[in-house]
Formats: C-alpha cells, structure tokens, sequence
C-alpha cells in the first residue's frame, strides 16, 4: 500500500514537472518567434522594397556608348543593387509571353524601346529619394522617360511602418502574457506543495534554506524549457531558410546567438523570479489560509 502510494505521488511529481516544463517552452518558443519577426522585419521588407523596378527607356538616337556608359554607371552607384539592358526585342518577346501572343504580328512593328531596369538598394526606396533619381535620369539627353509604379512605393514605405509600429506593440503585450503564464504554471506546482512549504517552516527550517530546493527545480525546470525552445525554433529557422532563402536567415549568426542567449535566460529568469515569489506568499501566510 505504501509502495503504491509512493509511486502515485512519484507519477504526479513528474506530471507536474512535465507540464511545467511544456509550459515554460511553449510559451518561450513563441517568445522566441516573435523576436525572430522583429529581427527578420527589415529583412523582408528590404526585400519587398528591392523588387521594385525602375524602367529607364531610352531615345532610338541613343548611342551604344553613351548606354553602356549609362549601365555601367549605374551599376557603380551605391544606391543601385542592379542594372540590366533590355533591349526592345527582348522587351517584345518577354510581353509576348505574357500576353499569350505576339502582339506585333497585328501591329506591324515594335513600338517598345530599349530600356535599362534598374532596382535600387532598400534605403533608397522611398518616393522622395526615387524622384530626384528620376529627374537626375531624365535630364540626360539619351534617356526619353523614367517609369515606376509611384503608388506602389508610397504604399509600401506606409505599411512597412504601419507594420513596424504593431509589431513592436504586439512584442510588448505578448512578452507580459508570457511571464504571467509561466508565473501561473510554476505557482500552481508550487501551490500544490503549499502544505510542505509550512510544516518545513513550522520545524524551524528558514525561508532561504526553503526557497532554495524550489528555486532550483524551477531554474532547472525553465532551463529545459528554454533548450526545448531553441531546438523548435532551430527546426524553425532551418524550415524557413529552405523556402525563402532569399531573406539570408542564417546571414547573421552573431543576432542569432543574441536571440538564443536571449530565449535562455528568460527561460533562467522568469522561473526564478516567479518561484521566488511564489514560494514567499506560501510563507507569508497563516496555517489557516492555506485551505483557500
């Protein structure tokens, strides 16, 4: 019979470990994602802005020289990530595409023109910068018209900062979510221990030398955690880079440590900070009030 009951309570401490243990990782993980997000922010939306192409066409007097001249300055502008001749009958043949059917077959001619695309470095994507870009270009005597989509661009630089703002709001309230939910997890475990905390403390036993052992199954408890946490948002990240490697996630391993180091601590924080507490109410209060 005493076996059986030992082996309850064993079977119930474990449980309890365990389900503060998930508890402590799954709240760190996502903790973890949404920093993943706040660094990778700027990342996707440099990305997003670097799609956006700038057409310079060009005069059919235009000269080889002063094109390639104007392609190969471009190309050495700090602001320009790339810069590539299309020449007419590639512009015709890429529309065809499109289209479905070869539009000069009706029209007789190509009334397209050689053109330069151009896609600009991130930092310089925004209406203001792409315009004096645009007028510097257009003054040249060779180049008869700039083209980009110009709603687009101030569309894109609205909501990257309208998502910036909310992300960080959002990052603030999940944060203080996350320490209350593991706060309430390690005090539930440390609730259903409450009658131990007391006859300890009414044999003599100090608050310190009561606090410790808990504070350490805690620390040891969130420290778990917090690997489980990293193992899932490695698998995370790995699972990301293949379908976007575009966005260069393992790029910057010294932010990724950072990011780790941070889920790990936390995990080392919230569990001491939440057991310390937790045990010192249990201490605080009368033998009475432990029954409610």
């Amino acid at each position: 019979m005493g076996q059986s009951f030992e082996s309850y309570q064993k079977r119930k401490l474990i449980s309890s470990y365990f389900s503060v243990t998930l508890s402590i990782g799954l709240v760190l993980f996502l903790l973890g994602v949404l920093g993943l997000l706040i660094m990778n922010t700027k990342k996707m939306a440099d990305h997003f802005k670097e799609q956006i192409t700038i057409s310079v066409f060009l005069k059919e007097t235009a000269k080889e020289v002063e094109v390639n001249q104007l392609q190969k300055s471009l190309a050495m502008a700090d602001y320009i990530k790339s810069a590539t001749y299309v020449s007419k009958e590639e512009a015709a043949e890429q529309h065809s595409e499109e289209i479905g059917e070869n539009f000069m077959d009706f029209l007789g001619y190509n009334p397209l023109k050689n053109s330069i695309d151009v896609q600009l470095n991130a930092d310089f994507v925004s209406p203001e910068r792409i315009e004096e870009i645009a007028t510097e270009l257009t003054a040249k005597g060779y180049v008869e018209e700039v083209s980009y989509d110009k709603p687009l661009v101030g569309l894109l630089n609205d909501n990257v900062k309208k998502i910036s703002f909310w992300i960080l709001v959002a990052s603030g309230i999940f944060t203080f979510i996350a320490v209350l939910l593991i706060n309430s997890s390690i005090r539930l475990s440390i609730y259903a221990k409450r009658f131990i905390i007391k006859t300890m403390q009414m044999v003599g036993a100090t608050k310190a030398f009561i606090r410790r052992p808990f504070i350490w199954t805690n620390v040891q408890l969130g420290m778990l955690g917090a690997f489980l946490a990293m193992v899932a948002l490695a698998g995370l990240l790995y699972y990301l880079d293949t379908i976007f490697p575009e966005l260069n996630l393992f790029s910057d391993p010294v932010m990724l440590a950072i990011l780790f180091g941070g889920v790990f601590v936390l995990g080392i924080l919230i569990s001491l900070i939440s057991t310390f507490f937790a045990t010192q109410r249990f201490l605080n209060l009368r033998t009475d009030e432990l029954y409610y």
